[in-house]
């Protein structure tokens, strides 16, 4: 067994006996990542699973070059998500809020009940982001000693700025350019042939929403899919390559490993003993 394929084991929360998790989690700063993905429509050349896969792949990349004295491990991942505005497209398969939040929910009380004292939500379906903030917010109100961290893969990359064109940086937002070369390294058996281009801004005739609004950003709509593309692709992935997927994988997990290995050396954020009056509700 090579060693990476071992790191990535010793990295795994599950692949634990019962014993050394408990041993595990009763360090100091113990850490958990759980994963977040989709199982939705990515086009015509992209996997059903490509958050999901992006989620487990960069994670366990990121896990095995930290530091490995650092008390941090993943959880499996969540391959199933919030995607309401894709299910126009066979093959998506979406949870409702009511049952995501639910689940994190059972599964972060839990946690929290072994000793967890901090616990990342590692996403990287854009669909979810709010879903997933106001899950970790409801959850904190039940687990006061466990600080949670609900994250966003692709928030806050400004290196980026670097490798993709503006317009598609900013509304290539589904199966574009960025999805699709980072598809080609990690996982290219599962991308198709073709390099379409979708989405009402990418068209002959773009409608451009009034100025200071988007799709997504400070001004944002709730769009669904179907709406904007009949190919389920927005964006314009004609140029995607190799060398981009590379570069963008190497910019994500750089990123990462910065925020996890500051985080981790952290005795942040400083957290308060469950108070025995407080009422626990879900």
């Amino acid at each position: 067994m090579g060693l990476e394929m071992m790191s990535s084991f010793q990295r795994r929360f599950d692949y634990l006996s019962w014993p050394d998790a408990a041993k595990a989690l009763a360090g100091e700063g113990a850490t958990l990542v759980w994963p977040f993905g989709a199982c939705e429509q990515h086009g015509p050349h992209l996997p059903l699973a490509t958050d999901n896969l992006f989620a487990e792949r960069l994670l366990t990349k990121i896990l095995n070059e930290l530091d490995p004295d650092l008390p941090i491990w993943m959880l499996p991942s969540q391959s199933l998500g919030f995607s309401p505005e894709h299910q126009a497209f066979p093959g998506t398969i979406s949870l409702s809020s009511e049952t995501l939040i639910k689940l994190v929910m059972e599964v972060g009380k839990q946690l929290s009940e072994f000793g967890v004292k901090r616990l990342i939500f590692f996403n990287a379906h854009g669909g979810q982001i709010g879903l997933l903030q106001a899950a970790a917010r409801q959850l904190k109100a039940v687990c006061p000693e466990m600080a949670i961290f609900p994250c966003f893969v692709w928030s806050g990359i400004e290196q980026l700025k670097e490798l993709i064109p503006g317009k598609e940086l900013e509304q290539g937002l589904h199966a574009g350019l960025v999805e699709t070369s980072l598809m080609m390294k990690l996982a290219p058996e599962l991308v198709g042939p073709e390099r379409p281009v979708g989405g009402e801004q990418f068209s002959e005739k773009p409608q451009d929403p009034p100025q200071g609004w988007s799709l997504e950003g400070p001004a944002p709509c709730a769009w669904m899919t179907k709406d904007l593309s009949e190919n389920g692709v927005i964006g314009d992935c004609r140029n995607a390559n190799l060398t981009l997927g590379t570069n963008i994988e190497r910019v994500l997990v750089d990123h990462w490993i910065c925020l996890l290995t500051n985080l981790m050396r952290s005795n942040w954020p400083l957290l308060k003993k469950p108070d025995s009056q407080q009422i626990n509700t879900v």
